[in-house]
């Protein structure tokens, strides 16, 4: 075959394995009744993210690559990214995103190849990582530019126009796209940007969800549950303890009680779905900023999950101090304390045990799942909370010290229940056998009452 000819054969196999990476990705949607996620063909999705925020401006091509798989390997489908951390952010090959830090002006060159430096550019390389992750059957979850620039009075609103009309554009062909407006700041900040934004996405690229990625502590109920162009809503339960969770300025003061924002943000008419998107990440100082604190651990990030999604949560996000950051020897110092760097922290505990809680969620009827606190006759308090969920033939129960579960049967149908433990540590489950459907049963979980001990009681219609 001639040498041209070859060429050719190889692009358009290049091009043909590319388009069908990114057609068994689908696209996403909200559920009919409005409190999960669903692929365009009616399959459950169960959400579960990890925040690898800096992830386009620090890895290059390879790091990238090997991040994404560590991801998949460990049942990741989405990746929260800051598009613009800042407005003079450049990527790993020293490629500014903007022209003059205006967000209305991204630098772009003739050509994409990787090859030729001159051509291979910042949204080069973000068209890269957005198309590999697809491959990986993982969605980007994109914030366009971080809460501070626009916070700080350096983005106008018609830049914010313009540039959002740039992204929506240039992805709104790409499956695997989720859009999350704001970066942590308040929704009062800036109002008006936020929802010039959140509209011209929607409008521009009507085929993706959004939704509006909020301050620490609070969910983008607060600000524009009531917003046409918002699909879902996104909580960020924050990074502060029980005793830190005292600031005057907050309306409520929930500690690290994050099933309450599932509760509060449920409550609401019209019903959407809701995420806890940023809960404390593991081995981060308690409050973020001294570094004395106790570090959030694995069994911190456990609960945090399990206490979201059996509250309602239609998913979960994940997130460690160094991975976030994509802390590297040639940074001077890491950011929050980090001492670990990404690569090693991508195999931490917390983040090989959220597998386990998709695959127990995947296991069960999906959309039918609701919140359950009425068969727990003691619910506890702060870590000694219950929480359940239930479907139409099982109900999860999880307890995060393995205290003894009391629970008011009869919900589910028949005259016995089939009961097991299931451990969020491992994945495993344990036989307890048949229990009677009336009255008050109680469960005694393995080992003794601890923090970290934790358990999720399952209990199946025969």
């Amino acid at each position: 075959m001639h040498t041209t000819k070859k060429i050719l054969v190889i692009l358009l196999l290049s091009a043909l394995c590319v388009s069908v990476s990114r057609a068994q990705l689908k696209p996403l949607k909200v559920s009919a009744n409005g409190r999960f996620l669903q692929t365009a063909d009616g399959k459950p999705f169960f959400w579960l993210g990890d925040t690898g925020w800096l992830l386009l401006s620090k890895l290059d091509r390879q790091e990238a690559e090997t991040y994404l798989e560590n991801r998949r390997q460990k049942g990741f489908n989405v990746v929260q990214v800051m598009v613009l951390h800042t407005l003079n952010v450049q990527n790993a090959y020293g490629d500014s995103a903007l022209i003059n830090q205006n967000v209305a002006k991204p630098r772009l060159t003739k050509g994409s190849s990787p090859a030729n430096a001159t051509e291979y550019d910042y949204w080069d390389h973000m068209d890269f990582v957005i198309d590999k992750a697809a491959q990986k059957g993982i969605y980007m979850a994109l914030v366009p530019v971080w809460g501070a620039n626009v916070k700080s009075g350096h983005v106008s609103r018609q830049q914010a126009k313009t540039y959002a009309a740039f992204m929506a554009n240039r992805y709104k062909n790409r499956s695997n796209i989720i859009w999350l407006n704001g970066g942590d700041v308040r929704g009062a900040d800036s109002l008006a940007t936020w929802n010039l934004i959140g509209e011209t996405i929607n409008r521009e690229d009507p085929n993706h969800l959004i939704t509006f990625h909020p301050r620490g502590r609070a969910s983008s109920t607060e600000w524009f549950h009531n917003e046409p162009w918002l699909d879902f809503n996104m909580v960020q339960s924050g990074h502060k303890s029980y005793a830190q969770d005292t600031a005057s300025t907050d309306k409520v003061h929930y500690g690290e009680d994050n099933w309450r924002h599932m509760q509060h943000d449920l409550s609401l008419k019209p019903t959407k779905p809701t995420v806890d998107a940023e809960p404390s990440y593991e081995d981060i100082p308690h409050g973020l900023h001294d570094f004395g604190q106790t570090r959030w651990t694995a069994a911190d990030v456990r609960r945090y999950a399990y206490w979201s999604v059996l509250a309602g949560g239609f998913g979960y996000t994940y997130g460690h101090n160094s991975v976030m950051q994509m802390h590297k020897d040639a940074d001077k110092t890491g950011d929050f304390g980090a001492k670990t760097l990404w690569r090693p922290a991508l195999d931490a505990e917390g983040a090989g045990q959220m597998i386990y809680l998709k695959n127990l969620l995947l296991s069960k009827s999906f959309f039918d799942r609701v919140p359950a606190q009425e068969l727990i006759a003691k619910q506890g308090e702060r870590y000694n909370r219950l929480v359940a969920s239930r479907g139409a033939a099982y109900a999860l129960v999880y307890t995060y010290t393995g205290r003894n579960i009391e629970l008011n049967m009869g919900a589910l149908p028949g005259k016995t229940l089939t009961a097991s433990w299931f451990d969020p540590r491992t994945g495993k489950t344990t036989a307890i056998g048949a229990v009677p459907n009336t009255g008050v049963q109680s469960f005694n979980p393995p080992g003794e009452p601890a923090n970290g001990n934790d358990w999720v009681l399952v209990l199946e219609a025969k």
